[in-house]
């Protein structure tokens, strides 16, 4: 069996080991996601969130143990998405989604130890927030680059960056007029998981279909893209309507 196909299929069947372990004998709904409001695809992936909290979170008690503060895991996941571009773009793509992962646990444990320890802040909340964009930004130019011999793949690595920094801005500026707007199709989580993904199943897939290397990751990046678009337009139609309600109320006042 191709090695990539071999180690795709190990990591999903241990995966899919701990979600029947999860559903066994797991703690259930997760406190703190269920405060957070966190959702994964529009919700229908709700399990795959509480599973994926309790998979992490031997890890999550060792850090604050340790006395670790949430800007290590701020600063270590800006790292973990700069060395995901560098090695997405070197063509080392499954190591790449390693580092995209290792990434996204490091930005949700620095908000979890935050709230933990109690230490949750405007500022804790700009940082996470604005390295994010750094990270998304570090792992698409990496695609971008990697794809530049491709038939529109640098352009479709393009859209992808763009239309996740929409969604992204979408929301920013609906918060600063009291409208958060989130959800959607393609929101963060949504990309992480499906970037991650098509880094690992690149090579395991391609070269058995006969498909040139890179085309299940462009193939990914083009949904991304397409939906990242629907997403930001959803949520600034969303706002703005919400903000024209509120308009007409007070004026009816």
């Amino acid at each position: 069996m191709n090695p990539s196909l071999t180690a795709l299929v190990c990591v999903l069947a241990a995966a899919l080991v701990s979600m029947l372990a999860f559903a066994i004998v797991g703690g259930g709904r997760d406190t703190d996601a269920e405060r957070k409001g966190s959702q994964f695809a529009g919700g229908v992936g709700n399990f795959l969130v509480h599973w994926f909290m309790w998979v992490i979170g031997p890890a999550e008690r060792a850090f604050l143990a340790l006395g670790a503060t949430p800007d290590v895991f701020n600063f270590a996941g800006l790292g973990f998405g700069a060395l995901a571009g560098v090695l997405i773009a070197l063509g080392r793509l499954e190591a790449g989604g390693w580092a995209i992962a290792l990434g996204g646990v490091c930005d949700i444990l620095d908000g979890r130890i935050a709230r933990v320890r109690g230490v949750a802040s405007a500022y804790g909340k700009f940082i996470d927030s604005t390295l994010d964009r750094f990270v998304e930004v570090f792992a698409f130019l990496g695609f971008a680059v990697y794809l530049r011999s491709t038939p529109f793949g640098a352009v479709i690595a393009a859209a992808a960056i763009c239309g996740s920094l929409l969604v992204s801005y979408a929301r920013a500026r609906g918060e600063t007029v009291g409208v958060p707007g989130p959800g959607g199709l393609m929101q963060r989580a949504e990309r992480l998981v499906l970037t991650c993904l098509a880094c690992w199943a690149d090579a395991a897939l391609c070269a058995p279909l006969g498909w040139p290397a890179g085309t299940l990751v462009l193939w990914t990046l083009a949904l991304i893209a397409a939906t990242s678009f629907v997403t930001a337009a959803h949520r600034t139609i969303s706002i703005a309507q919400s903000l024209r309600s509120a308009a007409r109320r007070d004026a009816e006042r």
